[in-house]
């Protein structure tokens, strides 16, 4: 039950969905004023949400700031990377397709270079009714590794996790087991750096957060660009309405 809430709840709350019902409402209504009232607050939340300025600001409030690689003064034993960040439906597959997100093992793979971790475990299954391991998040990034020449025996995969609450207990299994009492650092997606924490510290793991993928610029208000709707705001609205909502929930359930 909570890996269905957890995947359809946040499609009832999302910014799109308000405006649908705004707008939906306005033409069923059979009442002038209300429709009126309903039509300017449908376009004000369409602003609203197609403002770039304004969720990049949310977004700054939420979102890790990245940690300067000059400050990271120990080398960690391993450096783990939650999944979400491949496209499996797309063919030929002859190759692995990053999708948004692929920050997540493209700086795994440069920490591994610089000799900031030493080992790099990847958690994440599929969604594939027969689980196969071939297409398996964590298999798939595997080969990415592989292909950028690192040793096979430097790469743990975890195959599967289906969210973020089983890549804590599945990951935690593993480090205590085969990593016990060592340093580990955690490389996820900004936006989802605080829920992913809070799970791994429900699961008895202490690690240190990464934040990579980032949707924020720092560039400040600019008139009068910054007033100007932009399409790619409302997709942004929709990650952090979806994260913000996990968080809570999870939260609630004490998963983090």
């Amino acid at each position: 039950m909570f890996f269905f809430l957890s995947k359809t709840l946040y499609y009832f709350l999302m910014p799109v969905t308000w405006l649908c019902l705004v707008f939906t409402w306005a033409l069923l209504t059979k009442k002038p004023r209300r429709r009126r009232q309903l039509l300017r607050t449908g376009v004000f939340l369409l602003w609203l949400f197609t403002n770039p300025f304004i969720v990049n600001q949310a977004l700054l409030l939420w979102e890790a700031p990245p940690t300067p690689l000059h400050s990271i003064r120990q080398n960690y034993d391993v450096g783990i990377v939650l999944t979400g960040v491949t496209n499996t439906d797309k063919k030929p597959h002859d190759r692995v397709y990053l999708d948004k997100g692929g920050d997540r093992i493209t700086q795994a793979l440069m920490l591994y270079r610089v000799g900031k971790i030493k080992k790099i475990l990847i958690s994440g299954g599929s969604f594939d009714p027969k689980q196969r391991l071939e297409r398996a998040e964590a298999y798939l990034l595997k080969q990415v590794l592989l292909q950028a020449k690192v040793p096979s025996h430097d790469i743990i995969i975890e195959t599967k996790a289906r969210n973020t609450r089983e890549n804590a207990l599945n990951t935690a299994k593993i480090l205590n087991k085969q990593f016990p009492r060592q340093s580990y650092l955690l490389i996820t997606s900004a936006f989802h750096i605080r829920r992913a924490v809070g799970c791994f510290r429900q699961a008895g793991i202490r690690v240190t957060p990464f934040s990579v993928d980032f949707y924020t610029i720092d560039k400040g208000f600019t008139f009068p660009f910054s007033l100007f709707p932009a399409e790619k705001a409302l997709y942004k609205w929709y990650v952090l309405s979806h994260e913000v909502i996990g968080y809570i929930v999870y939260k609630v359930l004490g998963y983090a």
